[in-house]
């Protein structure tokens, strides 16, 4: 009877190591710039593993103007803060490194659990994908495109 017990045990531990990964909770601002494309983009991931993404674009950016530019930031940072209320909570295939849409094959974010570091896959059009750097905040920011303060 005391192997029994040791084994059942062993085997609830060994269940709870090759459980589910969860998803890390929190918040990330993230926006990519280039001649094709520019995108302004908000991720949060909710204690219970839920996701919301909101990522307008400008495609064929071209070269603008200083000034040109900062209107194009302008216009997606409220596209984007007008668009967050209406983001529907999503959950995601996760396996501990990449979010999938359920049954899905193409990632939709990549986590590095060492490094603590999140990436948007966006994908638009028929080109390549793209990969943004998203970059951890305690509160979304009106003007995504300001960098996150740097710690002294």
């Amino acid at each position: 009877m005391g192997r029994l017990a040791i084994l059942l045990i062993a085997g609830l531990i060994l269940s709870g190591c090759f459980g589910k990964p969860t998803p890390p909770a929190g918040r990330w601002i993230g926006n990519f710039e280039s001649p094709s494309v520019m995108v302004d983009a908000w991720l949060e991931i909710m204690p219970d593993g839920t996701v919301r993404i909101c990522a307008p674009d400008i495609l064929d950016v071209g070269s603008p103007s200083d000034e040109d530019r900062a209107s194009m930031h302008a216009r997606l940072a409220s596209d984007l803060s007008d668009a967050w209320g209406e983001v529907q909570l999503r959950l995601y295939d996760f396996d501990g490194t990449t979010f999938r849409k359920p049954g899905g094959v193409a990632p939709q974010m990549e986590w590095n659990p060492t490094t603590h570091r999140m990436k948007l896959v966006f994908y638009f059009g028929t080109q390549r994908s793209i990969r943004i750097d998203m970059r951890p905040v305690k509160d979304f920011s009106d003007d995504p495109w300001v960098p996150a303060p740097q710690n002294s």
